[in-house]
């Protein structure tokens, strides 16, 4: 016979009977109740307990102290010439591009040069050799002119200078994205043929087309492609600090945030900037994310969900939240509720955590093992003794770098399961010593029914 029912406080230490009737014809006899059951192992209910100390979803900042950035310029060519065109000097890519460079030499503290790249190309049309002799003097003067520059600026750098002496790929790039009539044909012979020369020929052979790439794309693939890299660098943590202590509004909102999750250590000090940050940036969800946080952190799950409810509304499908929210519907009981959220966290930091919080709240054990798998807190340690992998329980423990009053009260259990009264005695003892309230459980437990002498001594 399987039966169920839901469980109630104070079924903790009870007894369970069956109550039979036998009926024969009209008649009904009651029979004895029999006792079938002592007490209810309860263990997977001190979840409530083991969440509160897993890590919660923090929203993370993108700072960057260097970021990568480029300047891109391009000088066309007319067809079978590599001479520099004054018009194409002076287009508003190649101005931009000097403009680059004179502010990097302008401002060596807050922008740094890599190097200038040059590519010269020619267009895949005429023969491969007289092809490969133009694209190699285009790259030559752009590179020239590109050294010049760097000359008048008074800027040293290395030029990484390369030649394509027909440019295939750009060409299937550029008929990929037109409206050609045919570029599917045009397409397939570029797949079908590899040798240049030949694919050169299939093409004019169709000759309905040839006539509107000599004028739409050719002309675009007679080029030199000049670029400079180089990276903006951030403020240094120093600066970071001493700017926001006078004029914060000059950070940006990823500096703040950077400040707040790595710069301070005093959680009242973070809350000041994660508020801070809500204040100047409004609508970035992450300060609220974290305000809520850390109110989870002290256990103020109202003002919590206060902030997380704030962080979803300016950004609904935000991952962080969305666990966090989980988190504390898991210590509601709410697990329908917690499972809603938590679905919605990919991508939150500690989504392996409340997904393995969640599959103890179902009766998953072994699925909440793999999910926490290689985190050491109360939570794989619970559902490891649930699941009945005591070893591993013992691996976690060792692993353990902060542990609480639920972890000696967790290691009791275990202690109990494994028949070491010296462990169960010692550990039952460090849970009350860190939180008197355990004694009441402890008398009731089931887990310890077999050591009733030990826990009333402990308690005494």
């Amino acid at each position: 016979m399987r039966t169920a029912f839901p469980f109630e406080s104070g079924m903790e230490k009870s007894d369970l009977y069956m109550e039979m009737t036998s009926t024969k014809g009209n008649k009904t006899k009651s029979l004895p109740a029999v006792k079938i059951g002592y007490g209810v192992v309860c263990t997977a209910n001190l979840l409530a307990k083991t969440v509160t100390s897993s890590e919660n979803a923090i929203a993370p900042d993108n700072f960057q102290r260097a970021i990568s950035q480029k300047q891109t310029a391009t000088i066309k060519f007319l067809i079978a010439q590599a001479n520099l065109r004054g018009s194409e000097l002076n287009n508003q890519t190649v101005k931009d591009f000097i403009s680059t460079l004179r502010k990097i030499k302008n401002d060596e503290q807050s922008l740094v040069l890599n190097n200038v790249e040059v590519s010269a190309y020619a267009s895949p049309d005429g023969t491969y050799g007289f092809n490969e002799q133009l694209a190699n003097r285009r790259e030559q003067n752009a590179t020239q002119y590109v050294k010049s520059q760097l000359k008048n600026n008074g800027i040293e750098t290395f030029v990484d200078s390369k030649y394509t002496a027909e440019d295939w790929e750009g060409f299937q790039e550029l008929v990929s994205q037109s409206n050609i009539q045919d570029k599917d044909l045009i397409l397939r012979v570029l797949s079908m043929y590899k040798d240049p020369e030949q694919r050169e020929q299939e093409i004019k052979n169709i000759s309905s087309v040839y006539g509107e790439l000599a004028t739409a794309v050719l002309p675009e693939l007679r080029r030199a492609r000049m670029v400079v890299n180089y990276e903006v660098i951030g403020r240094t943590d120093e600066q970071i600090k001493e700017t926001y202590s006078t004029t914060p509004g000059l950070l940006n909102v990823e500096e703040m945030l950077y400040y707040a999750n790595t710069l301070v250590d005093d959680v009242n000090e973070k809350e000041n900037v994660y508020k801070k940050v809500t204040q100047i940036y409004p609508e970035d969800y992450r300060a609220y994310n974290n305000l809520g946080e850390l109110a989870m952190r002290k256990g103020d799950y109202g003002l919590a969900e206060s902030y997380l409810n704030k962080a979803l509304s300016i950004s609904n499908n935000a991952a962080e939240p969305n666990v966090n929210l989980g988190t504390i519907q898991l210590i509601n009981g709410n697990y329908k509720a917690a499972n809603e959220y938590i679905a919605k966290g990919t991508g939150a930091n500690n989504l392996n955590e409340a997904t393995g919080n969640l599959y103890i709240a179902q009766g998953q054990y072994s699925k909440a093992c793999q999910a926490l798998k290689g985190i050491n807190n109360n939570s794989a340690l619970l559902a490891q003794i649930m699941s009945k992998d005591y070893a591993s329980a013992a691996t976690t423990l060792a692993g353990m770098k902060q542990t609480d009053s639920t972890t000696d009260y967790l290691k009791a259990i275990l202690a109990a399961r494994q028949n070491n009264t010296s462990v169960l005695t010692n550990s039952l003892r460090d849970a009350i010593s860190k939180d008197a309230s355990w004694s009441q459980r402890a008398l009731n437990d089931i887990e310890f029914a077999n050591y009733e002498d030990i826990v009333k001594s402990v308690i005494k």
